[in-house]
């Protein structure tokens, strides 16, 4: 009797080598995705992260309550409105510059490199989900702050729109900290270093400051979301100039972004 077995199985042969790669997935809904994939992991991870943003932005007006008088307007306006910024610096430049040098260090970036993503959506998809978390503990500390230095309330909605455009500024900051630094030490230093220059420039009165550090405090972009959310404590905003410190933090943020975009790109390369 004699046996017949089946001829063994053959992968089809391709003419031009091996199949190609499914297609690159588009901007928008890459950066979707990427955006609920990091809001899911913020909701258990960095939830106490911003409850300490918050209440060291408010023991920063406890602070300066003790120095600056209800009867200082001017200064009571840049302390209100740089502690409620701050809460911003700590979460989109700090933290963001933290987790992109973490993430670095330990080949995580490898992780995403063999995505079929762009890079820019994972960029502005992990900047567009830590700046998130930061809109409600802006809004506590611009309140409190608001109440104890005998504020107007009546314009804090203007927080809707300076919060994300300070968040984008300080976010492509803290990823190319994050991105370019050679250690993860090093992300985390820049990290504190800039979020130590938004607390220190932001939360003084200018009227206090030297011409030399007024400079240094005009390049960084907190300082124009900082001016334009004190602009609208004053019994009469000049809108035009609100819009026009609005208009270069988001000058700032698209730069700054795309410079991030570059640094993961190099990043994930070496």
């Amino acid at each position: 009797m004699t046996l017949l077995s089946a001829p063994p199985r053959t992968a089809p042969a391709t003419a031009g080598g091996p199949a190609p790669l499914a297609p690159a997935a588009r901007l928008l809904p890459a950066l979707a995705a990427v955006y609920r994939a990091q809001l899911a992991r913020a909701r258990v991870a960095r939830i106490p992260l911003l409850f300490v943003a918050t209440f060291q932005s408010l023991g920063i007006l406890v602070m300066m309550r003790g120095v600056v008088d209800t009867g200082q307007t001017s200064a009571a306006q840049y302390v209100v409105s740089g502690s409620s910024v701050l809460v911003v610096a700590f979460v989109a430049l700090n933290l963001l510059a933290q987790y992109f040098g973490r993430l670095r260090a330990s080949g995580g970036l490898d992780h995403y490199a063999t995505l079929p993503v762009p890079a820019a959506s994972v960029v502005l998809g992990a900047a567009a989900a830590f700046a998130s978390f930061t809109l409600p503990g802006t809004l506590v500390t611009a309140g409190v702050g608001a109440v104890m230095f005998g504020l107007p309330l009546g314009q804090l909605w203007v927080l809707l729109a300076v919060v994300p455009l300070a968040g984008a500024a300080l976010s492509g900051l803290g990823a190319v900290c994050g991105l370019l630094a050679p250690k993860q030490e090093i992300a985390t230093m820049l990290g504190q270093l800039g979020m130590s220059a938004a607390l220190l420039l932001g939360v003084l009165p200018v009227d206090h400051l030297p011409q030399p550090v007024l400079w240094l405090r005009d390049l960084l972009p907190s300082t124009y979301a900082v001016e334009a959310f004190a602009r609208t404590f004053r019994p009469s905003p000049d809108w035009a100039a609100v819009v026009g410190d609005l208009a270069v933090c988001a000058g700032v943020g698209v730069v700054s972004l795309a410079a991030a975009t570059w640094a993961y790109r190099r990043a994930t390369r070496r």
